[in-house]
């Protein structure tokens, strides 16, 4: 049974892996995993990807890929023991999952007629590997049953009467080792295939935080209104606190793009187009022509766990949104911009937001003083203080749809979540770290980061176990749509376990609540508590 199983998993390495492979020569859709986990994703309901983001975090895709791995191998394997009893039909099952696959592959937004090529060469290998490795697993167990037979007969068979027992006793032998090679031998080949055409394929290249080497060779221009320089006060000086400008290697990623999209700057275009008096596109040239602007902007994901590490800011450089729609002209039904990635995700963002004068709403190109990184919407994304991701911070974003909250609906809020999305509130300890062992004798100190976008952050507070709240030192306000980093410092902490929580206010006076509540559908809520301990 176990050569069978074999078989059929090899037979689905095969099929996938140099499907994958062959993938590289066409768009990411092409990729049979890239389209099936795609296709998951899209069909997921919002409670399940919220549960993957909250405890997974960046990590999220290479989970659902495990998870994929770990399901197609045991239907694999599956198909390989039916082959043991009717390989006709163990490969009426196989070419069913390799139809499945690429009705798949066609039915993504972005995919062409030719990307079901890489499908039908990879199912098409993979059902001769099936037809191959099953006839010699077949083999193979019968040798193995024939050497187990002879060892509790203790005897060979009967010889025919024109051969000696010696010869035909050595030739039996010679079929069994034979049979046992040609297997193991096609194994070990078939291992070697599946594993360096899936090592070398789209799918596992999609981690790496240096894909779409061609943003390297974009020179951005020299802003015509740069952002203010970080004042020292920005920071309150304490290790283990983030920076006030997250690397871009570090910054958050959550999307729904199993593969990062390669879009170069000659062939991507913004077509701005529905509710407006006029439709407009702009190219990467013209774009680049245009005064960019260069703001210091945090942006936070809605699936954010209370205390949780999906924010970052950074600096950005890129062209005001409402400079843009203004040479459309917006017809005054309008309130809503739909915009749209290369891959179809979409995202509704009120109108009046992108339209305001006093929020730096830019169409980006650039971060922290780089192109923009491909993982991060090269070569343009929509970057929007004030809101959540899912509402405003399209990557790869090639159209603005102008048009209304009742007549449209984006990706998320078609799962429930909230149709504007404002970013509330919140804070987060840093310092010391969740069940920290400290010192007794020094003095105790708290620090950490609150934001409240486009309002402002005015205090923070934090009390030690269930003792008044006290009023902690904020770093210098570089603006209302970046963090702030604070600290507090606590003197003649007894020994044993203690607990510390923070919260923040805005400029609004508004109060971060103490309430408990599940992302969906606009961000979860509640105040950081960590427990530590003093020796």
């Amino acid at each position: 049974m176990i050569p069978h199983l074999l078989a059929g998993v090899l037979a689905a390495a095969i099929f996938l892996g140099l499907a994958d492979l062959i993938s590289r020569l066409f768009g990411p859709a092409s990729s049979p995993l890239v389209s099936l986990g795609s296709t998951i994703i899209t069909l997921s309901p919002s409670w399940l990807q919220d549960f993957a983001i909250s405890y997974f975090g960046s990590n999220n895709k290479l989970v659902l890929y495990l998870s994929m791995g770990i399901v197609g191998m045991i239907l694999a394997a599956l198909i390989g023991a039916l082959a043991r009893r009717s390989l006709r039909l163990a490969v009426i099952v196989f070419s069913a999952v390799v139809v499945t696959l690429l009705v798949v592959v066609l039915l993504r937004p972005e995919s062409s007629p030719l990307d079901a090529l890489p499908t039908l060469i990879g199912g098409g290998l993979g059902i001769a590997s099936l037809l191959l490795l099953s006839g010699a697993a077949t083999g193979f167990t019968r040798a193995s049953q024939a050497d187990r037979a002879g060892s509790s007969a203790g005897s060979p068979t009967t010889p025919s009467t024109t051969s000696s027992p010696a010869a035909d006793r050595t030739s039996t032998e010679d079929e069994r080792a034979h049979s046992r090679r040609r297997f193991l031998g096609l194994a070990a080949a078939g291992t070697a295939i599946a594993a360096g055409s899936i090592t070398f394929g789209r799918s596992v290249n999609a981690f790496g935080v240096g894909a779409g080497e061609a943003a390297a060779r974009l020179v951005l221009p020299t802003p015509a209104v740069r952002a203010p320089a970080i004042p020292a006060g920005a920071s309150v000086g304490v290790d283990g606190v983030a920076p006030f400008i997250t690397p871009n290697n570090d910054f958050y990623r959550i999307d729904t793009a199993l593969v990062v999209p390669e879009l170069s700057p000659e062939d991507w275009t913004l077509r701005i187009h529905g509710l407006v008096e006029e439709e407009i596109t702009i190219d990467m040239a013209e774009l680049l022509d245009l005064p960019l602007q260069e703001h210091h902007i945090t942006l936070a994901c809605v699936s954010n766990p209370v205390g949780g590490d999906l924010l970052g800011n950074a600096t950005w450089l890129g062209y005001p949104i409402r400079e843009l729609l203004a040479r459309a002209r917006p017809l005054g039904e309008a309130d809503m911009v739909l915009s749209r990635s290369i891959d179809g995700w979409t995202a509704s963002t009120p109108l009046e937001v992108l339209t305001d004068e006093d929020r730096a709403c830019l169409l980006a190109v650039g971060m922290n003083g780089e192109p923009l990184p491909a993982q991060h919407g090269y070569p343009a994304r929509l970057v929007v203080p004030g809101l959540y991701g899912y509402v405003s911070a399209t990557k790869w974003v090639t159209e603005l749809e102008v048009t209304r909250f009742d007549a449209q609906t984006a990706y998320w809020t078609d799962r429930g979540w909230d149709a504007e999305g404002p970013i509330l509130v919140a804070s987060r300890i840093d310092v010391p770290r969740p069940l920290a062992r400290v010192d007794s004798g020094e003095e105790l100190v708290v620090a950490g980061t609150a934001w409240a976008q486009h309002e402002g952050v005015a205090e923070v507070e934090v009390r030690l176990d269930d003792g008044d709240w006290e009023s902690v030192e904020l770093a210098d306000e570089v603006n209302i749509d970046t963090w702030r980093q604070w600290r507090h410092t606590f003197a003649d902490v007894s020994s044993g376990r203690h607990a510390v929580t923070v919260r923040a206010i805005n400029a609004a006076g508004e109060t971060q609540t103490d309430e408990r509540r599940d992302p969906i559908p606009n961000a979860a809520t509640g105040q950081h508590r960590i427990e530590f301990s003093v020796d």
